[in-house]
């Protein structure tokens, strides 16, 4: 197995974490699948740990004091790092998407995290918790906002997102918003920074009308793939899953319209909200 290149703490707590276990690993003598069998854990998934792409679980970190003789090192740090901003469903692949080369996601109904302007987020959130404090909804889109910035870096991570054309013809937060939302979306196409593609109504059925998809690429580690529902999310990175998932992905793209016919429909729409007309 290709051995991880040693990473920056400074740069990712989690990757200081994973780079400890692989310095004890290697001092215990043992390989990735040696000290994960007993967690009936692959060797892969050691890798991902190692590589900072995976988060280490209080129950691995137990197993890793206890195995390579580190006291309880992994546990305290481990159990430091597992708080998080993000929902506990969210939070492991908030976090895997932090360090992925490449990012490719689906999107059936809303647009995505990583591209959406604050008034579109604050509609999203009061309609996820009609009852929450005005705190609580600030905090939520001001962890939104953050992780959005990602896309600061000029070049990685290389996003390329299929949406849904029902992602433009529902009206969050109204004309204004929504204008706002898709101009954001078209100027980032514009500029380069992210490949969007819209797949229309008249494509018909295609192969994930079960629901939104987001797969991951690391320098270091195997792809992952990441599907969720509500309240509910996982990281997937059995090989013949993540294989079928790309293949979707790649069957979306086909049937998309191209990036260029994409800006145009993304810009129409935006245009139609901007002048208060109705879509259906």
């Amino acid at each position: 197995m290709t051995r991880p290149k040693d990473l920056d703490p400074s740069s990712n707590p989690r990757a200081f974490l994973g780079s400890e276990l692989r310095h004890a690993r290697e001092r215990a003598g043992l390989s990735q699948e040696a000290l994960g069998a007993p967690l009936f854990v692959s060797g892969t998934f050691i890798g991902q740990l190692e590589a900072g792409t995976r988060r280490m679980h209080l129950e691995y970190a137990r197993h890793f004091d206890e195995t390579l003789g580190t006291e309880d090192f992994f546990t305290r740090n481990c159990g430091a790092l597992a708080k998080s901003k993000y929902p506990d469903h969210f939070a492991e692949a908030a976090e895997a998407e932090a360090v992925a080369v490449s990012i490719r996601q689906y999107a059936t109904l809303l647009i995505p995290g990583l591209l959406q302007t604050k008034a579109y987020a604050e509609e999203v959130f009061r309609a996820y918790h009609p009852t929450a404090t005005q705190e609580a909804i600030d905090a939520d889109v001001s962890a939104r906002l953050e992780r959005a910035r990602l896309l600061d870096d000029p070049t990685t991570p290389l996003l390329w997102t299929v949406l849904d054309e029902a992602v433009l013809r529902r009206m969050v937060g109204g004309g204004p918003v929504m204008a706002e939302a898709l101009r954001h979306v078209a100027r980032l196409a514009r500029e380069h920074r992210i490949i969007m593609q819209v797949l229309p109504f008249a494509a018909g059925a295609h192969a994930a009308m079960d629901g939104p998809l987001k797969l991951m690429e690391f320098e270091d580690a195997p792809q992952l793939s990441f599907v969720e529902a509500p309240d509910m999310g996982k990281l997937l990175d059995d090989p013949a899953t993540v294989t079928r998932h790309t293949l979707m992905f790649n069957l979306l793209q086909a049937a998309a319209l191209s990036p260029k016919e994409s800006l145009a429909l993304i810009e129409s729409v935006a245009q139609d909200y901007e002048h208060g007309e109705q879509h259906r």
